[in-house]
């Protein structure tokens, strides 16, 4: 039997593309395609998928968020994140959300079909790098030297910087993030503090700069 893959990703051209990749594959079935984390919530019980295909960016909740609430809701669903964003600051991140598996879309589609069949496997896919590197963290209980300075923001406070670079009013951050306008205040008090930096000006700079480099 096929397995039902659910894709969740706001941009109509990457959707298309993974699909068409997996509906190669004898073994896939691609059963539904969305383009934010809200009706993905909203419909996955009816959906039922075997396996959710995930971006980290998308409008309103971003993946990782989203990755934690299936993960509550279906426990065995199988999770891989596709996703443009530096896997070295977001592949952890995805795993401890509940990820079984994170790739970068500059893969080639076989990157994609060989980690999904890793973790219907019962296996965890994650580049080499990333493995190697979770390893060695671990076993020093420390971050390495060239670590981004972003790696020391919370997945909260990573998606509000995200958000400033993108050029999202602070209102409208609230509003996709269901918090208050406080809240998101002192998510950016929090950026500030952990970052070194004078003042929230500094903070937007370096968030567009961030975004541009994506």
């Amino acid at each position: 039997m096929r397995k039902r893959i659910l894709l969740v990703d706001d941009h109509p051209l990457i959707r298309k593309g993974i699909a068409l990749t997996l509906e190669e594959e004898a073994s896939f079935e691609v059963c539904e395609q969305l383009s934010d984390a809200e009706e993905a919530l909203k419909r996955i019980s009816e959906i039922n998928p075997d396996a959710a295909v995930v971006d980290v960016s998308l409008p309103g909740m971003n993946g990782i968020e989203l990755v934690k609430r299936l993960r509550g809701l279906l426990p065995d669903l199988k999770i891989l994140i596709v996703s443009r964003h530096d896997e070295e600051l977001y592949a952890e991140r995805a795993i401890r959300a509940g990820a079984n598996g994170y790739i970068m879309k500059q893969e080639a589609g076989e990157v994609l079909v060989k980690g999904l069949h890793k973790i219907f496997n019962g296996g965890m896919y994650v580049s080499e790098a990333v493995s190697t590197r979770m390893l060695q963290n671990m076993m020093n209980n420390t971050k390495p030297i060239d670590a981004s300075p972003l790696e020391v923001l919370s997945d909260r406070e990573l998606e509000v910087f995200e958000h400033v670079g993108r050029g999202v009013s602070t209102r409208d951050i609230a509003e996709r993030m269901h918090v208050s306008v406080k809240t998101i205040e002192t998510y950016k008090s929090r950026i500030k503090e952990k970052m070194g930096l004078d003042s929230s000006h500094e903070i937007t700079r370096l968030a567009i700069q961030w975004v541009e480099e994506l």
